[in-house]
């Protein structure tokens, strides 16, 4: 870890980190009822997500992120260190708990609700991650995701100089991108996060291209606009492609967008253009939606180089 730190181009992510505690029943949901079924525990979080995707495809990752003081931080952290991922500059916040993420699914696998607790990402503000400056500025590239404070985001976007990568999240969170659009290397929204950053609503390929339009005019660099299993329109100033998803069978989608996101890093520090960085995002969304695991443990360069070769 230490001979990355001083030597290799490294990629600095601050954004969320979860711990996921899941339950899926055996036999359909009886409301208001206990019911037999599986509950498992693990790390999550988008910003952590995308971390492990980085690492997984070779690149040295600097995670800066809210822990708390509680058993959870330590299972993440334990576990980031296993995968690779350096968390020295993420913060403990005493007396906080560790952002979670627990939802019920049916037997199907089909969730019917969550919780998500991660009240302690507000605490990530500029005064904190001040110190934490020299690190981000001296990355390859910042990757950002919409969990913490709106004025960080609008604060780092001005400190720093590097190129930055933002990851929406969901609707009701990408309203924080909207002053910082021409700061941004590249960003990855849905067809609803398009929508409410432009205020087109997509019905076909013209407002599709209207929307990306509308994003490239604002001095973003380069715009993802993500579709499922409709594939993903990508533009810069220079190029548009439109290209399918790939076809295959997903065993789990939960994983797609932060594999996606991290394929996007990867493809920038390859030196690729809009285009293959996009086909790298579609093989790593397969990849990842090939595993029961939020993140595929079978990531690698290798795979994620086939993948972008099939038609």
């Amino acid at each position: 870890m230490e001979r990355e730190r001083e030597n290799r181009p490294y990629a600095a992510v601050v954004g969320g980190v979860n711990i996921d505690i899941g339950g899926q029943s055996f036999q359909p949901l009886i409301l208001s009822d206990s019911n037999p079924g599986r509950v498992r525990i693990s790390p999550g979080g988008v910003g952590r997500n995308i971390a492990h995707n980085l690492r997984l495809l070779g690149l040295p990752v600097r995670l800066i992120a809210a822990f708390g003081e509680d058993l959870y931080a330590d299972v993440i952290r334990r576990s980031c260190r296993e995968i690779g991922i350096d968390t020295e500059d993420a913060v403990t916040f005493p007396g906080e708990a560790t952002s979670t993420y627990l939802y019920v699914a049916d037997h199907t696998g089909e969730m019917h609700l969550a919780v998500s607790d991660m009240e302690i990402c507000r605490f990530l503000t500029p005064q904190v991650l001040k110190e934490k400056l020299p690190v981000i500025r001296g990355a390859g590239a910042l990757v950002l995701d919409t969990n913490i404070p709106a004025e960080t985001i609008l604060w780092l976007c001005d400190q720093v100089r590097v190129p930055i990568f933002a990851d929406p999240v969901s609707v009701s969170k990408a309203e924080k991108l909207r002053p910082v659009l021409p700061a941004l290397q590249a960003m990855k929204p849905n067809r609803l996060e398009a929508e409410l950053l432009t205020g087109i609503r997509i019905c076909d390929e013209r407002d599709l291209n209207r929307a990306a339009d509308a994003l490239l005019e604002t001095g973003l660099r380069q715009v993802f606009i993500t579709l499922g299993k409709e594939g993903v329109l990508a533009a810069d100033g220079k190029k548009r492609v439109r290209l399918p998803a790939l076809p295959e069978v997903p065993v789990n989608t939960t994983g797609c967008g932060d594999a996606f996101m991290a394929a996007l890093v990867w493809a920038y520090f390859r030196g690729l253009d809009v285009e293959e960085s996009a086909r790298g995002g579609l093989a790593a969304a397969v990849i990842a939606a090939a595993a029961r695991e939020t993140v595929n443990a079978a990531m690698c360069e290798e795979k994620l180089l086939q993948k972008m070769k099939q038609p």
